[in-house]
Protein backbone atom coordinates (compact mmCIF):
# COMPACT_ATOMS: atom_id res chain seq x y z
CA UNK A 1 0.00 0.00 0.00
CA UNK A 2 1.27 3.74 -0.80
CA UNK A 3 2.01 6.20 1.65
CA UNK A 4 -1.53 8.12 1.82
CA UNK A 5 -0.93 12.04 2.89
CA UNK A 6 -3.35 14.23 3.20
CA UNK A 7 -4.24 17.89 4.96
CA UNK A 8 -7.02 18.60 7.22
CA UNK A 9 -7.96 21.20 9.50
CA UNK A 10 -9.35 20.68 13.16
CA UNK A 11 -13.11 19.62 12.93
CA UNK A 12 -13.35 19.16 9.38
CA UNK A 13 -15.51 15.75 9.17
CA UNK A 14 -13.96 13.30 7.00
CA UNK A 15 -14.56 12.57 3.44
CA UNK A 16 -16.62 8.86 2.77
CA UNK A 17 -12.88 8.66 1.08
CA UNK A 18 -11.14 8.78 4.01
CA UNK A 19 -13.33 6.65 6.53
CA UNK A 20 -13.04 3.97 3.39
CA UNK A 21 -8.93 4.52 3.99
CA UNK A 22 -9.10 3.88 7.57
CA UNK A 23 -11.73 0.89 7.75
CA UNK A 24 -9.74 -0.80 5.31
CA UNK A 25 -6.34 -0.21 8.16
CA UNK A 26 -8.39 -2.15 10.26
CA UNK A 27 -8.00 -5.70 8.62
CA UNK A 28 -4.26 -5.17 7.84
CA UNK A 29 -1.94 -7.13 10.28
CA UNK A 30 1.05 -5.22 12.12
CA UNK A 31 3.75 -6.10 10.77
CA UNK A 32 7.11 -6.72 12.22
CA UNK A 33 10.40 -4.72 11.54
CA UNK A 34 13.66 -6.07 12.38
CA UNK A 35 15.39 -2.49 12.47
CA UNK A 36 12.83 -1.14 14.58
CA UNK A 37 11.86 -3.77 17.26
CA UNK A 38 9.18 -2.93 19.59
CA UNK A 39 10.50 -1.44 23.18
CA UNK A 40 10.87 -3.22 26.07
CA UNK A 41 8.75 -1.69 29.23
CA UNK A 42 12.88 -0.75 31.03
CA UNK A 43 13.11 1.31 27.86
CA UNK A 44 9.84 2.71 27.49
CA UNK A 45 10.12 4.15 31.36
CA UNK A 46 13.30 6.23 30.00
CA UNK A 47 11.56 8.48 27.70
CA UNK A 48 11.51 11.98 29.21
CA UNK A 49 10.13 14.74 28.02
CA UNK A 50 12.53 16.59 25.21
CA UNK A 51 12.42 19.75 27.68
CA UNK A 52 13.21 17.94 30.74
CA UNK A 53 10.00 18.79 32.56
CA UNK A 54 7.30 17.08 34.17
CA UNK A 55 3.58 18.68 33.39
CA UNK A 56 3.03 19.18 36.82
CA UNK A 57 6.71 21.51 36.35
CA UNK A 58 5.61 23.02 33.07
CA UNK A 59 2.06 23.91 34.67
CA UNK A 60 3.45 25.83 37.89
CA UNK A 61 6.35 27.30 35.00
CA UNK A 62 3.74 28.49 32.86
CA UNK A 63 1.30 30.07 35.53
CA UNK A 64 4.15 31.85 37.11
CA UNK A 65 4.84 33.63 33.62
CA UNK A 66 1.67 34.47 33.42
CA UNK A 67 0.89 31.95 30.43
CA UNK A 68 -2.64 30.39 31.25
CA UNK A 69 -3.45 27.19 29.66
CA UNK A 70 -6.97 27.05 28.76
CA UNK A 71 -7.08 22.69 29.13
CA UNK A 72 -6.42 22.95 32.30
CA UNK A 73 -8.19 26.04 33.05
CA UNK A 74 -11.30 23.88 32.04
CA UNK A 75 -9.99 20.76 33.75
CA UNK A 76 -9.90 23.09 37.05
CA UNK A 77 -13.08 24.20 36.37
CA UNK A 78 -14.67 19.88 35.86
CA UNK A 79 -12.72 19.47 39.51
CA UNK A 80 -14.28 22.17 41.22
CA UNK A 81 -17.64 21.50 39.64
CA UNK A 82 -17.85 17.92 40.64
CA UNK A 83 -16.25 18.85 44.16
CA UNK A 84 -18.86 21.21 45.21
CA UNK A 85 -21.72 18.99 43.78
CA UNK A 86 -19.77 16.24 46.19
CA UNK A 87 -20.01 18.52 49.09
CA UNK A 88 -23.42 19.40 48.95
Amino acid sequence: MAIVRSIRKVGDPLTPEQIAQLDALVDRPSVYDPECPPLTDEQLAEFRPVNGMTMEERYRKMRAAGIVDPELVRAEKRAAALGAVSNK
